[in-house]
């Protein structure tokens, strides 16, 4: 069986859900081979092992922390060149789109980005697409070497699958290159104990509608309730309201979770770019005319001050 090289992001040894994801999906056209990088890579193994990978080749200098992403497009290159798999797949972060793009112009191969899904096809992988703010979906494959491909989170459900998952040592020679932009100083995030937003399988966000900063505790309220993240539109963010981080759409982060609960956001375009490829829909709007209602599974028209409040409460009752 041919082998897919799974490009692994992880904290410190800890794993992110878009991986599992991607081993997931890397199943479907060939047998999983994970290359982790810095530090903490050799503990990401079991993990790895536990979702299907074969083996994980594992490498901890400290270039890949000390200096910006070049380091790792060299140790993944050279992971290529030593497995020499049939398609590479990354995670549709910024920094494993740039990682992705870099391979490809290096190995002279085609490259897809942002796939909804994956499948073997008779001439190599077929990737699902959504396209146009989400107007369109399409299929399509690489024609040129192998296909680099990402792959957006929430893409596809987590399934374990035991395999061998031996860690290896990658040798990687760096690039002169490689230290050409250094890193000098990091700020933590300061965390919310939500879950990434582009991440998490439930999202609720807030908009115009919410009228203010000082409303947004309602939003909240809900999505804690939910164990999810918080969004907002442009609209909110353009308001000072929310933080740009937190903005979906089109000019802010692409989200396609399983529920999305749209609170006081009327779904122009540009929301509905960054929103349009969720599981399911949920919209409180009280202008029953509002374009969100043309795009959602389910709609409530109401005050969102009296409509939240009430299934916050409810999704408590339920949990408690």
């Amino acid at each position: 069986m041919a082998e897919v090289l799974v490009y692994v992001d992880h904290v410190d040894g800890a794993v992110r859900k878009p991986t599992l994801e991607l081993l997931t999906l890397a199943r479907r056209i060939g047998e999983p081979v994970a290359v982790s990088l810095g530090s903490g890579a050799g503990n990401t193994a079991p993990t790895l092992a536990e979702h299907g990978a074969a083996r994980v080749l594992t490498a901890e200098a400290p270039e890949f922390a000390d200096y910006l992403v070049v380091p790792k497009v060299d140790a993944v290159q050279a992971a290529y060149e030593a497995v020499s798999p049939s398609a590479v797949l990354f995670p549709s972060s910024a920094e494993g789109k740039e990682i992705a793009a870099r391979l490809a112009v290096r190995i002279g191969s085609g490259i897809i980005t942002d796939a909804v899904d994956l499948e073997a096809g008779d001439e190599g992988p077929v990737v699902t697409q959504s396209v146009f703010a989400a107007a369109f979906t399409t299929k399509s494959r690489v024609s040129k070497g192998t296909p680099v491909i990402t792959v957006k989170p929430n893409s596809a459900a987590v399934e374990a699958a035991p395999a061998a998952g031996a860690a290896e040592a990658l040798e990687v020679s760096f690039s002169e290159r490689a230290t050409g932009t250094k890193v000098v100083s990091r700020t933590p995030r300061e965390s919310t104990g939500r879950p990434d937003l582009t991440e998490a399988a439930i999202v609720v966000s807030g908009g115009r509608g919410v009228g203010g900063a000082e409303n947004f505790p309602v939003v909240e309220a809900l999505a804690d309730s939910l164990g999810a993240a918080v969004g907002a539109s442009r609209a909110a963010v353009d308001a000072g309201w929310y933080p740009h981080t937190n903005q979906v759409g089109q000019t802010g982060k692409t989200v396609s979770p399983q529920l999305y609960i749209a609170a006081g956001i009327s779904g122009a375009i540009q929301h509905r770019a960054g929103m349009q490829t969720s599981k399911t829909i949920v919209a409180v709007n009280k202008d029953a005319e509002a374009p969100i209602f043309d795009l959602v599974d389910y709609g409530v028209v109401g005050d969102l001050f009296e409509v939240v409040p009430q299934l916050t409460e409810e999704v408590k009752s339920r949990k408690g």
